[in-house]
């Protein structure tokens, strides 16, 4: 089968995509024909060897849809022929409130699904969204349940509350966008870019805020009069700015670093105004069944940036770290 296969740490370019044995089908598993994978930056970090845990070579990739084309034994058969989405993990354990030590990703260090075939646990796949391609339902699994447990177990985002996005445009941050709406939020935005706040409000955004342009934290106070969730994968960059925007008991989740690892903000903002300031990072089985229950009842569809065949994967990769605009980027397999 093809697979797209990182070799060595020295970033996208040493991925390659070649031709491997098929993988063997264990117990409790299940075969699946993958039709579709989405790339996150998790991909670019493991390609540096910026990952815990690092083990090479590793077919890459941790989202994925595709066929079931085989059980093993004692695995329900019906299984057979059903269109899927996996989970990206295994292992999560049984405390919801965070993964136990053996929890293992997709795409290193478990095989990835940028692969024709994988073989997974069967308790790991679930029913793809009806109204959905393979290809939106490959863009779901790591950005979406990031953002989704995020919004709903760590925030506990409530309609008619204001949620505040950072960095709209990412995976991650344009699924907050889309559930924190349906969620029945009023959703304000954040990017460096005006075309892409112009995206973000086409998508349902009350409005967008410039971090660029001086000023930006008092328009948003202003247009939003106050925070009650803030969704935040760049705090470094943002935290000490929109903290006066926080209203009395207002939540702030963490789920990335990107601008660097340290952030700052005044303690008085923070225990004057009674604010929980959280962390947060994928999700667990039930988090997963949830979300996808969500994305079906409420017809939900992801953003797709661009679309790649398998062959184009290294291509994908660099895409994704030099030219990404707005949205998920898929490989079609």
């Amino acid at each position: 089968m093809k697979a797209f296969f990182l070799t060595d740490t020295a970033g996208p370019d040493s991925a390659v995509v070649r031709d491997e044995p098929r993988p063997v089908l264990t117990a409790g598993c299940v075969r699946v024909a993958l039709k579709a994978a989405s790339l996150n930056h998790r991909e670019l970090w493991i390609s540096r060897g910026l990952y815990p845990g690092m083990k090479l070579p590793c077919v890459m990739g941790a989202d994925g849809a595709g066929v079931v084309t085989e059980v093993a034994e004692g695995v329900d058969p019906a299984l057979v022929g059903q269109e899927v989405v996996l989970y990206p993990g295994d292992g999560w354990g049984d405390n919801r409130r965070f993964p136990a030590r053996s929890f293992a990703m997709l795409g290193m260090p478990l095989p990835g699904t940028i692969a024709e075939e994988i073989c997974v646990p069967a308790t790991t796949v679930f029913a793809k969204p009806a109204h959905l391609s393979f290809e939106q339902a490959a863009a779901l699994p790591t950005a979406g349940i990031t953002a989704w447990r995020g919004l709903t177990e760590r925030a506990a985002l409530q309609s008619g509350e204001t949620l505040l996005v950072t960095g709209v445009g990412g995976g991650v941050a344009t699924f907050a966008l889309i559930f924190g709406r349906a969620l029945g939020a009023a959703v304000y935005v954040t990017s460096g870019s005006d075309a892409t706040l112009a995206r973000a409000v086409a998508l349902g955004a009350a409005a967008g805020f410039n971090y660029r342009e001086p000023g930006w934290r008092k328009a948003l106070q202003e247009a939003s009069r106050g925070l009650d969730v803030v969704f935040d994968g760049a705090p470094a960059a943002g935290l000490a700015e929109y903290s006066r925007a926080l209203r009395a008991g207002a939540r702030v989740v963490i789920y990335g670093s990107t601008g660097g690892p340290t952030m700052t903000m005044a303690a008085p903002d923070l225990f004057l105004r009674h604010v929980t300031v959280s962390g947060t990072a994928m999700g667990d089985l039930v988090d997963f069944t949830a979300m996808l229950a969500f994305i079906t009842a409420h017809r939900l569809e992801p953003v797709i940036d661009r679309t790649f065949t398998i062959d184009q994967s290294r291509e994908a990769l660099l895409y994704l770290e030099n030219g990404h605009a707005f949205g998920k980027v898929v490989i079609a397999i």
